[in-house]
């Protein structure tokens, strides 16, 4: 599922926050933000933006980046389950800092960074095309984000949809090779078609009866 900067809701950011002098950086609030990210590269951005923040001397502004996670149950493909831990927002970062210039640079110029998530515009960091005003999240909206995270209700992760193509593993219908036409990971059950008596044949089954072939 992708996510864009409509899914996550905003505070609008006071003019000191955006203040890079001495006296400016004394009185700027540490705020959360969400970093765009290369897909699959959120913990590679994280530990690059940690030796960043230290090496370039700015860790004292950049206090804490997180990659929101939930536990889950991934179904393998032999039918045994994987606890995991399923990213809440799968291409993006999230970073407690104080905004201004220099912390600006340090975080958007780091590996795999895209942008930050924000409301386009041509003043202060409108840098050229595709720059956009960094806005920080609103409170409620990060309290739901590490609500969400602690939440110990897992869902099941298959990695079956209709259309595959299963071997039943076991159960009056074993060694029966059929198609997945309906996944319902809520009951860990699914429907596959198989051929009885010359006829397709919808039949139910639980998901650690059957093996995706590859």
């Amino acid at each position: 599922m992708a996510f864009t900067s409509d899914d996550f809701s905003y505070e609008e950011p006071m003019e000191a926050e955006y203040d890079s002098s001495d006296e400016g950086i004394s009185a700027i609030k540490a705020r959360w933000y969400a970093i765009q990210v290369a897909s699959g590269c959120e913990k590679r951005v994280k530990l690059n933006l940690e030796q960043r923040a230290k090496t370039l001397d700015v860790a004292n502004r950049v206090l804490q980046i997180e990659i929101p996670q939930t536990p889950a149950v991934k179904l393998r493909k032999d039918g045994s389950r994987q606890n995991i831990d399923e990213k809440v927002f799968p291409g993006y970062v999230l970073v407690k800092m104080m905004m201004d210039d220099e912390v600006w640079s340090v975080v958007k110029n780091t590996p795999h960074v895209i942008n930050f998530v924000g409301a386009e515009q041509r003043r202060h960091y409108g840098r050229g095309r595709g720059h956009v005003k960094p806005m920080p999240l609103s409170p409620s909206e990060v309290e739901r984000i590490f609500k969400q995270t602690q939440e110990q209700k897992a869902v099941v992760k298959v990695d079956m949809a209709p259309g595959d193509k299963i071997t039943v593993l076991s159960g009056p219908f074993k060694d029966f090779e059929g198609e997945v036409i309906e996944v319902s990971p809520e009951r860990s059950k699914l429907k596959a078609l198989l051929s009885i008596f010359g006829r397709d044949t919808p039949v139910e089954l639980e998901f650690n009866q059957v093996q995706k072939e590859s």
